[in-house]
């Protein structure tokens, strides 16, 4: 490949990051499969706290849209931010990022696909992260804009993955110290919805 150097995606604990984007209560009637979205992403975030993996929750206007929604679960430890503009790469979350010495890989969830999802992923890719976009964990109120949003974001560089498939990839082992416990999470499988059968 001479002189080319080809990025394979590939995630360790070490080195990534999870972005959890706008989940909030006033989004949640007009977001296609919004109820499930969470549930996945709530699978990543427990699985993202047992292995000590950086967490950042996003809230878009949270004075008029609301807090995240409950049944996420607790971000308490995450490092949580405000903001206005669709980009969750505001000061705030680099700066947190940054200070996560080591990070090269981004994973994101929430919404929307064609807003801050497309504009997150873009900004990463533009600072050389890799960014690993969950197909089941993103949606929006349009099927039309999630779909062409995932496609460009294909074009642009973005790894197009599953819930599972990232904690499988980030685990790498079942000799793994925290498999067990993390298997835990994923023994239940991701709730079925339609997202999948609409084409990536």
């Amino acid at each position: 490949m001479s002189g080319l150097v080809r990025r394979l995606g590939k995630v360790g604990i070490d080195t990534s990051a999870l972005f959890l984007c706008d989940m909030q209560e006033k989004f949640a009637p007009n977001i296609r499969y919004f109820p499930q979205i969470v549930q996945v992403s709530s699978r990543l975030l427990k699985a993202a706290q047992i292995l000590e993996i950086p967490v950042v929750v996003t809230e878009q206007y949270p004075k008029g849209l609301g807090p995240t929604v409950p049944e996420l679960g607790d971000i308490s430890g995450a490092k949580k931010v405000a903001k206005t503009c669709f980009t969750m790469c505001v000061p705030d979350v680099m700066e947190h990022v940054r200070q996560s010495a080591g990070v090269k890989s981004v994973i994101l969830c929430g919404i929307e696909t064609q807003a801050c999802i497309q504009r997150t992923a873009l900004d990463l890719l533009e600072q050389d992260f890799d960014v690993h976009v969950i197909a089941d964990a993103v949606s929006s109120r349009s099927m039309v804009d999630r779909m062409y949003a995932i496609e460009r974001l294909r074009q642009s560089g973005a790894f197009i993955t599953t819930s599972e498939g990232m904690i499988l990839q980030l685990l790498g082992d079942a000799a793994h110290p925290k498999f067990r416990e993390v298997q835990k999470v994923i023994m239940e499988s991701a709730p079925d919805t339609g997202l999948l059968s609409n084409k990536l």
